[in-house]
């Protein structure tokens, strides 16, 4: 094989490769927010994904903001 040949066979497996991590994240992240919306969005994520809550930051608040 050509070197321009096999630059092309890398090129088109490293976008094969992106694209199935695409859409395997995307698949992932809709079930995800699939679940969150069946269950409510005040309380869902943090109920759901405990977890996850660190990951997602402390200044987001899910829900109404009460006065202290």
């Amino acid at each position: 094989m050509k070197t321009a040949d096999k630059l092309l066979v890398a090129v088109a497996a490293g976008f094969l490769a992106g694209l199935v991590i695409y859409m395997v994240r995307r698949a992932e992240e809709k079930r995800v927010l699939s679940e969150v919306s069946n269950e409510g969005y005040e309380t869902a994520y943090d109920v759901l994904y405990p977890d996850r809550l660190k990951a997602t930051g402390r200044r987001l608040h899910y829900g109404p903001v009460l006065p202290e």
